[in-house]
């Protein structure tokens, strides 16, 4: 008797992959975005959902995992308009963990006056104001989310990005390939206008001989040749630029252990317009040949003087 093969000689007997469904929970403060960062993600493929009730996320990621062709990319924006549901969420997130059930969380975050600002513009109360100020409601809301921000895997503060930078930002970390291995924000800021409140690191480039002093670079900013050749070459801070770039390696490299996907490192100079700008392009540069790493430049204070 001749046996019969039941695969077909043409067929393909690859192994297909199977589809890994991606899980995202998007929380964090009132006012900070999150409507922004929700509509960023939709029109990159995600399947976004708002304002669930953090009892409800075992449910829905258990059908995301029966159905991973359906819904390949999932979001779940949750906030505390749950009210007291609310307060549940890290039992829910444990309960995924311990389920197998692998997620992310991105935190949004906005200083104190800004989201003041931004309230006063929507004309509407914070959700946990009641009959208090908006400033007590933006306490206690911080107070309700500090443990859950500090085990988010990234914190996206959004006070200097308007509608626009954030929908970019979002957009970079989560574009319809995944996510960045690492995306790094290097901003020069002018110490007398303050610190910046979202950087990881901060490099103080004041020790550098003033361009201000010069009259013929006064006018000028860190972006002219001029200028970056005084900062870089003249006053040797290429050296400088070297070190810091071979000391944060290993800080980059435990990021990506650590699955974290965005970080910011910010020079500054006094004013913000000369030693700040051109370290900050010079060290753009030189972190961008590192592997795995995507490199932004920004220049908070550039023009404000």
């Amino acid at each position: 008797m001749t046996e019969h093969s039941t695969t077909p000689p043409s067929a393909d007997l690859t192994p297909i992959k199977p589809v890994e469904s991606e899980l995202l929970v998007v929380t964090g403060m009132s006012g900070a975005g999150r409507s922004t960062a929700a509509n960023a993600l939709e029109d990159h493929g995600w399947y976004v959902v708002e304002n669930l009730p953090p009892q409800m996320l075992g449910t829905l990621a258990e059908l995301m995992s029966r159905m991973p062709q359906a819904l390949p990319k999932l979001a779940v924006v949750i906030d505390v308009r749950s009210k007291g549901l609310f307060s549940d969420i890290r039992d829910s997130l444990n309960a995924l963990a311990a389920g197998g059930i692998s997620f992310r969380v991105l935190f949004l975050d906005a200083s104190n006056e800004t989201l003041v600002r931004r309230f006063e513009q929507g004309r509407r109360p914070h959700p946990l104001q009641g009959d208090g100020r908006m400033l007590d409601g933006i306490a206690a809301e911080r107070e309700l989310l500090a443990e859950m921000k500090s085990g988010s895997e990234m914190v996206l503060d959004t006070s200097a990005m308007n509608v626009h930078e954030l929908g970019s930002a979002v957009t970079e970390l989560f574009s319809e390939t995944g996510p960045v291995a690492l995306r790094l924000t290097v901003m020069s800021f002018g110490f007398k206008y303050g610190l910046p409140v979202d950087a990881n690191y901060v490099a103080d480039v004041r020790f550098i001989p003033n361009p201000h002093w010069v009259p013929q670079l006064r006018p000028h900013t860190g972006l002219d040749q001029d200028v970056s050749d005084f900062v870089l070459v003249e006053n040797n801070a290429c050296e400088f630029v070297d070190r810091y770039v071979h000391a944060l390696e290993p800080v980059l490299a435990g990021y990506r252990r650590e699955n974290k996907h965005y970080a910011t490192i910010a020079v500054g100079c006094t004013g913000g317009k000369h030693r700040s700008v051109a370290v900050a392009v010079e060290l753009a540069k030189r972190l961008a040949q590192l592997p795995r790493v995507t490199v932004s430049t920004r220049h908070r204070d550039l023009g404000r003087e």
